[in-house]
């Protein structure tokens, strides 16, 4: 069965190619294999504000640059996020793209009598592949994936994606061809099962 798939690709350096790029090209070859569609978006290609207060996310039009990108995410079963972990957490650039986009009236509606309000984009899994220095198992045990499962739980959760799957890739600096190859086939593999 094909699925429609947006891959966001969440590395703020477009000056060079990155694991990340790697890994994402990967991953939508191998849908694209499987006869799904596919669309990418890379967001340091796109220019768009930081939103500043709570009335700007409520009332504010949304850049004119990001109404493709959102309409991509309304349109798809599956998205795929990627990004390198910084400072702990996904960089500046995801979390901004993600306040922008995700907003009253499209990701959610409030309803009143109900603090979680409805869940605007059910219907959709998603998958978060993060890349990062140190190696995944610490980042997973020792600081609990704090900042994925924030981004699991309380952004994509609250919108209605469900199941959120991760790829936690660790030690990037210092990995070796043959785990960098195994790591690009996997990707591959789970762009085919759309997963």
């Amino acid at each position: 069965m094909s699925h429609r798939i947006l891959i966001l690709q969440g590395h703020p350096d477009a000056s060079e190619a990155h694991l990340c790029h790697a890994l994402a090209e990967h991953y939508r070859e191998g849908a694209h294999a499987q006869g799904h569609e596919v669309r990418l978006i890379d967001l340091a290609m796109l220019e768009f504000p930081l939103l500043r207060s709570q009335k700007e996310w409520k009332a504010a039009p949304l850049p004119a640059s990001l109404t493709a990108a959102q309409e991509a995410i309304g349109w798809c079963q599956h998205l795929v996020l990627f990004f390198p972990l910084w400072l702990g957490d996904m960089p500046a650039l995801v979390k901004g793209f993600l306040e922008q986009v995700l907003r009253p009236g499209f990701a959610f509606e409030y309803v009143e009598g109900n603090p979680l309000g409805r869940k605007g984009l059910t219907g959709r899994s998603a998958r978060v592949v993060v890349t990062m220095g140190m190696p995944a198992v610490i980042y997973r045990h020792l600081y609990r994936a704090h900042s994925v499962k924030s981004l699991e739980r309380n952004i994509l959760g609250f919108v209605g994606l469900y199941p959120v799957r991760e790829t936690l890739i660790g030690s990037v600096e210092t990995m070796s061809e043959q785990k960098r190859k195994e790591w690009l086939r996997k990707l591959r593999e789970l762009g085919g099962n759309a997963k």
